[in-house]
């Protein structure tokens, strides 16, 4: 990784736009840091699309959805889109059709009851009343998971046949081949009306569940806070910023502001 400073303006300027988890990325404890927040705001001014991809929910989503100058959030791994319409209004898709969201729904609940029987300290993430599509299972947020009771949920998940990953707060578990990656392609196609092409978007991430778009995005970029997971990540991004969370994403947004000026 090398420091966000020493990236050349020419590739930050090539940019369509930003693609960018939340938690510890631009939240710190579920809310937004202020810095994160006014270069949300400086980037649609420069109409510059920030297209947001996480593991939480729809329902914990919705929210800031409609509240952050933002493309879209595609929510729960890549599962459900959510953008403002024409009119302002709410707009929720999904990448599976409603009888495999309902089938797999009585997979996800099985398998949830079974974690939380058989892995001591497991209780579900808090926002698990907004899931439609996943399973959530706090590792850091409220409860706390070591390292070992994390890969038992893994591995319990993946017995049960779903995809398992961590981020830094919960490990999520869905069903399909829905990911971080699908949902970029899916939101830049669905939104911009453009082939997505990983060349011309920045990705930002903190944790084990971003390595997908550390691996296959050109220009990505962890915020400081990345390095606790270091010892977990097999693929690194190709950046670092120097402040943590929201004030690393702003970072990156100065950098590609700036370098648009020149």
């Amino acid at each position: 990784m090398q420091p966000l400073n020493l990236c050349p303006p020419a590739l930050l300027r090539g940019l369509r736009g930003i693609l960018t988890d939340i938690d510890d990325t631009m939240t710190a404890e579920g809310g937004i840091a202020p810095e994160a927040l006014a270069a949300l705001h400086d980037l649609r001014s420069a109409d510059v699309p920030v297209i947001a991809i996480t593991g939480r929910p729809a329902g914990w989503s919705e929210p800031f959805a409609l509240a952050w100058p933002i493309a879209a959030i595609v929510a729960e791994n890549g599962s459900v889109m959510l953008h403002r319409g024409a009119d302002g209004e709410l707009l929720r898709e999904f990448s599976q059709d409603a009888a495999s969201r309902a089938a797999n729904f009585e997979r996800l609940q099985a398998c949830a009851a079974e974690l939380l029987a058989q892995v001591p300290g497991a209780r579900l993430a808090t926002d698990s009343a907004g899931r439609l599509t996943d399973i959530a299972v706090d590792h850091s947020e409220f409860a706390h998971l070591a390292p070992a009771q994390i890969e038992q949920v893994c591995a319990l998940m993946r017995a049960h046949g779903l995809t398992a990953t961590v981020s830094s707060i919960h490990i999520n578990g869905w069903i399909g081949e829905h990911s971080k990656w699908s949902a970029a392609e899916w939101a830049v196609r669905r939104l911009l009306q453009v082939p997505f092409d990983a060349r011309e978007w920045a990705y930002v991430g903190d944790s084990t569940n971003d390595q997908l778009m550390f691996e296959r995005v050109p220009l990505s970029v962890g915020v400081a806070n990345i390095r606790r997971f270091l010892p977990q990540l097999h693929t690194l991004p190709a950046f670092i910023t120097a402040g943590e969370r929201g004030v690393g994403f702003a970072e990156l947004a100065r950098a590609l502001l700036a370098a648009r000026s020149m």
